[in-house]
């Protein structure tokens, strides 16, 4: 059994001193006439540059399979929801299919078949299904949650307080936006009047609409369109915001999901990027 584990042992060991090196830029290996290997942050004779593709506060792992466009699952089985981004659900027991969500699966299954990803995380590691939160990234250095937002396959969907490339986030999305890349030429992803609000209560929506009114209250600030439909934003998050006052009178558009209580719409905005000024 140590016979077996003795090499993963050994290359546990250099990741561990290839870690330590990764300031010095380089790292060299060599092997010594009795075959003994050894590691240096500068050049020997007959030594080779090993070449590094990792950073610090990155971790590697394989990939087991894809669940569905925003969500894999780990050789070790742990699930890992990527961060920053949302894509249409596929169809499962629980829901139909959105449109896009094959789509988005697919291009994941094809991009990460067979390969080993290097996980960031940011502030919050777990959502409340208990998956792991990250940044995936391929040992080539793609970013895959900015790519799936570059060919439109994906919305962005920033939780605070994990903001991390929220910038890069929203610029590849704006970019396939303009594009109309993926779901972006789908009409079921067009915005519609939110007083239309009723007629669409399903998954990810996009509203057009003005707010006429403010409230405040012990955790939300809420824009008021009109008695029955508002946007509500946690007063813990107001601070990423302009002052929510400044939004009243203006066209806005609003992205996220729909709640209802008996005749009363509401959408809650966590971020910036999901209450647009027209």
């Amino acid at each position: 059994m140590f016979r077996r584990r003795l090499p993963y042992l050994i290359y546990g060991l250099v990741l561990c001193f290839a870690a330590s090196l990764v300031s010095a830029g380089e790292i060299y290996r060599s092997v010594d006439e009795r075959g003994r290997v050894t590691y240096s942050d500068t050049p020997q004779a007959g030594s080779w540059q090993i070449p590094i593709t990792g950073q610090p506060g990155r971790q590697l792992h394989q990939v087991d399979h894809v669940y569905d466009g925003d969500t894999i699952i780990l050789e070790n089985g742990k699930h890992i929801r990527l961060l920053g981004i949302n894509t249409p659900e596929i169809e499962s027991r629980l829901r139909s299919e959105e449109p896009g969500g094959t789509a988005a699966k697919k291009w994941l299954q094809n991009k990460l078949r067979n390969k080993a990803v290097y996980l960031e995380f940011d502030q919050v590691k777990r959502d409340k299904y208990n998956r792991l939160l990250a940044h995936v990234f391929l040992p080539n250095g793609e970013h895959v949650n900015l790519s799936l937002l570059q060919n439109g396959l994906a919305a962005v969907s920033i939780i605070p307080p994990n903001g991390r490339y929220s910038e890069k986030l929203i610029q590849a999305q704006q970019q396939a936006e303009q594009s109309k890349s993926g779901i972006w030429s789908m009409p079921e992803y067009q915005s519609h009047p939110i007083t239309q609000i009723a007629n669409h209560t399903k998954g990810w929506q996009r509203f057009t609409g003005t707010p006429v009114a403010i409230k405040k209250s012990r955790k939300f600030t809420r824009l008021l369109f009109n008695d029955k439909i508002d946007v509500r934003v946690a007063n813990s998050n107001t601070r990423l915001f302009p002052d929510l006052a400044t939004y009243l009178g203006k066209k806005l558009e609003i992205r996220g999901w729909v709640t209802r209580n008996k005749d009363f719409y509401s959408l809650q905005i966590q971020h910036p990027s999901a209450l647009i000024v027209q």
